[in-house]
């Protein structure tokens, strides 16, 4: 049996940025990963960082390579065929740069903080259960090797995602969920090239396109396709004339393409799970919550629950104020749903949905005009876009 204050489930970004947050204030914790270390250094996933991630991870001293390797940005570029681009200008409407530096390096920089400053992380955890978490002496069991193991804590983190098992320990008649499921999912590929230019949305009849950053040698490129779709089917040649063909001729031209290094298809979801406490269980991450990545929130969102939920720990280990703690769940859904929102929204602007009436499509169409005449409705966008402060 181990005891520690904090029992983390999910060793991904949230928990891990918890983890390290916690340490700095001198509280003690646990993570606990079904996944080997490798595996979670080998997942490719989202890159594009909100200004308040940024600031964030430089208070708390992961800012070096950040501020070394990321590509700063003012916003994105947004095309439609044959009717010209608007671009989603972060820094002069919202004066708030964003960075585009990938999740994997993140969790790069985690390890390494964790790994210097001691931190537990026990990986390959599996059979992982939370028992008491109603009352004041919760406590976690787990496999480690074909043995039987015992986490008793004070609170337990659910940072396991979708998937994990912490959403599934609040009971039935307790959780509420929210959920948008999408006819289309998206076929991505990275490449060792340089990346265009600006990050770009490109809406198009054959479907949607986006171009990504991740450092000056590494691109992040995707594609709208059917759910079913099999990477198998899709050989480099063919994913690069797809792509081009949904944007712009004069944007097209310069695509540095080249071998990829990973494809995958992604499906897209919005989800909410309320509340996002039981008891002494917390969730953060995509544990809670999923955001379709057109909005590019979901790390984002990751973020800023373990800003809310570290700040309410140290009020109770420092202060001893549980206030902090009993509005955790109220003050991270705002949070969520304006991002929910704002990603729905790009989502249902920017793709082609195969059930849309012609009235539907000329709707979206207006939409993007009066996004390139209107100062206050680019302005608002790229408010959101940029993150509002935490």
């Amino acid at each position: 049996m181990t005891k520690t204050q904090v029992a983390i489930i999910g060793g991904g970004p949230a928990g891990l940025l918890l983890s390290h947050i916690l340490h700095l204030h001198g509280i003690d914790s646990i993570v606990l990963e079904r996944q080997t270390r490798a595996y979670v250094l080998g997942r490719i996933r989202a890159g594009v960082l909100e200004f308040g991630t940024v600031q964030l991870l430089r208070d708390v001293g992961l800012g070096a390579r950040l501020d070394r390797e990321g590509l700063v940005h003012a916003g994105t570029l947004m095309t439609w065929q044959g009717e010209g681009s608007a671009l989603i200008d972060t820094v002069k409407y919202a004066n708030r740069p964003m960075m585009a530096y990938g999740q994997t390096a993140i969790t790069e920089d985690l390890y390494a903080a964790r790994d210097r400053d001691g931190g537990r992380i026990v990986h390959e955890a599996v059979d992982v259960a939370l028992h008491g978490l109603t009352s004041d002496h919760p406590f976690v069991t787990y496999t480690k090797d074909g043995s039987p193991q015992r986490i008793d804590c004070e609170f337990v983190a659910g940072c396991d995602g979708f998937h994990g098992v912490s959403r599934r320990s609040i009971p039935a008649d307790v959780l509420r969920t929210y959920e948008q499921v999408y006819p289309f999912g998206w076929l991505g590929i990275m490449s060792e090239t340089p990346p265009m230019k600006d990050l770009i949305y490109a809406h198009h009849e054959r479907g949607f396109a986006l171009a990504s950053q991740r450092n000056p040698m590494l691109s992040r490129y995707y594609i709208q396709c059917e759910i079913e779709t099999d990477p198998a089917d899709w050989p480099d040649e063919r994913f690069w004339d797809e792509f081009k063909a949904r944007l712009p001729q004069e944007l097209a031209r310069t695509v540095v393409t080249g071998p990829s290094i990973e494809k995958s298809v992604a499906p897209l979801r919005s989800f909410v799970a309320e509340p996002m406490r039981h008891g002494r269980l917390f969730l953060a991450g995509d544990s809670a919550h999923i955001v379709p990545p057109t909005g590019a929130k979901g790390l984002n969102l990751a973020v800023s629950d373990v800003h809310y939920l570290a700040r309410a720990l140290e009020a109770h280990y420092r202060g001893g104020s549980d206030e902090l703690l009993q509005s955790y769940s109220r003050t991270a859904l705002q949070r969520v749903w304006g991002a929910e929102r704002l990603s729905w929204w790009l989502t249902r602007l920017l793709h082609v949905f195969p059930q849309d009436s012609a009235f539907e499509r000329k709707m979206r169409l207006n939409e993007f005009q009066y996004l390139q005449r209107s100062e206050h409705a680019m302005g608002s966008l790229s408010e959101q876009y940029a993150g509002l402060p935490f």
